[in-house]
């Protein structure tokens, strides 16, 4: 066999390519996202209840709130983002003013759509769960992007 016929032999096969990671909503690093703030979520609403066994209420969920902040920190910068670049100290700054941002576009959407834009289409049943559920929802991907570009910025 001569080299030439080496060489195109060479060329037919195909080549073994290794799959690209995926970037963007698909990608490991968003499903360990929403992984972790389910986790988050759940530390909120599991202690909560624990809360309200010896406080009022809007002190149990005051409470609550701060146990999910903490939980999700701690495994966004574990298992999803990493130590990133900026101090911990900023990185605990950012992380809540993200999340203040996402309470902020909880409530608006939540309120937009249950007091307004779900009654003018007719929605009656459920239409603050239907305005909550969009209205957690939604923020999830711009919580997303600002951990990832801000908060964990590597």
């Amino acid at each position: 066999m001569t080299s030439a016929s080496r060489r195109s032999s060479a060329q037919v096969r195909p080549r073994k390519s290794t799959p690209r990671p995926r970037s963007g909503l698909l990608s490991l690093q968003f499903m360990k996202f929403v992984a972790a703030g389910g986790i988050a979520a759940a530390a909120n609403f599991f202690s909560r209840i624990g809360f309200s066994q010896f406080m009022e209420y809007v002190p149990a969920i005051v409470c609550a709130f701060f146990v999910g902040l903490m939980t999700g920190f701690i495994l966004m910068r574990a298992f999803v983002f990493g130590g990133g670049s900026n101090p911990v100290r900023m990185q605990v700054l950012y992380y809540v003013l993200v999340n203040l941002f996402a309470l902020i576009q909880t409530v608006a959407i939540s309120l937009l759509l249950a007091r307004w834009l779900l009654p003018a289409a007719g929605v009656a049943q459920y239409a603050e769960e239907v305005a909550h559920f969009f209205g957690v929802g939604i923020p999830v991907l711009t919580s997303y992007f600002g951990h990832k570009y801000w908060s964990f910025k590597r």
